[in-house]
């Protein structure tokens, strides 16, 4: 299994401890106990939590982009990660589009798929050149359309079967296409009990985020090769220095 690297072999791309537009975690010593958890009646779903977030998702540093410094960091680690001439992307769990416009900066076709209308209504507004399609990333609504590249950045946390969905993602690259997963594990074991940011987020596996070691795991028997980047160390992409795990997976299919 690869071991993370800084960006030197691969010209080094969410500030996720808050969560890629979660409720902030809260301080290891104020995290209640099992018994303490919030009742799942007084959390909202999973569509109503992200599409609440929507009005405030561009606040953060490392969402919104708006911060000249994170936006070129970001710009960069694209540069790297996609293919140097246009390709056809398609950005699951897009938010409201700040990556998204970067790679369409960039000359690349982009598709972007969110579960939350708020979110893609921004997204349209943000990149009027780009296509955006309320739906499940997990089951993107994109038909038989096939990509060069698949990104996503702290998504697969939310969902409830991320393996079976990876096996969806490489379906629909194109042969010796690319997936460029941005992940991370900002709850580690030692915090205790992950706290439910809606009705059944507990359930979900990567819930708090994924290590590189089990998304690699996960990842490699669907890719011909990948690559894991350290993104720790990178405090212009977040905003702030990060003691926590961050790291993109570049991953290239079979051709």
């Amino acid at each position: 299994m690869p071991e993370p690297t800084e960006a030197t072999e691969m010209p080094e791309m969410p500030d996720q401890t808050e969560l890629p537009d979660q409720t902030e975690l809260p301080d290891q010593t104020e995290l209640p106990d099992q018994t303490e958890l919030p009742d799942q009646t007084e959390l909202p779903n999973v569509l109503d939590f992200w599409e609440q977030q929507s009005g405030r998702y561009d606040e953060e540093v490392d969402h919104g982009l708006r911060d000249a410094t994170a936006r070129e960091a970001w710009r960069s680690r694209l540069a790297q990660w996609l293919p140097e001439g246009p390709s056809d992307l398609l950005d699951l769990g897009c938010g409201t589009g700040s990556l998204s416009r970067l790679a369409l900066d960039a000359g690349h076709r982009v598709v972007g798929v969110d579960l939350a209308p708020g979110m893609v209504d921004q997204a349209r507004a943000k990149c009027p050149e780009g296509r955006f399609v309320v739906g499940d990333a997990a089951l993107p609504p994109v038909g038989e359309q096939r990509f060069d590249v698949v990104l996503a950045r702290h998504l697969l946390w939310t969902l409830p079967d991320p393996h079976a969905v990876l096996a969806r993602w490489a379906s629909l690259v194109h042969p010796g296409g690319r997936l460029v997963l941005v992940e991370g594990r900002w709850w580690p074991a030692s915090r205790g009990v992950v706290t439910p940011y809606a009705q059944g987020s507990e359930a979900m596996p990567w819930q708090g985020g994924v290590r590189a070691e089990d998304l690699v795991a996960a990842l490699d028997p669907l890719v011909e090769r990948l690559e894991v980047v350290c993104l720790s160390g990178d405090a212009a992409l977040w905003g702030r220095a990060v003691d926590d795990e961050r790291y993109a997976v570049v991953a290239r299919t079979a051709a």
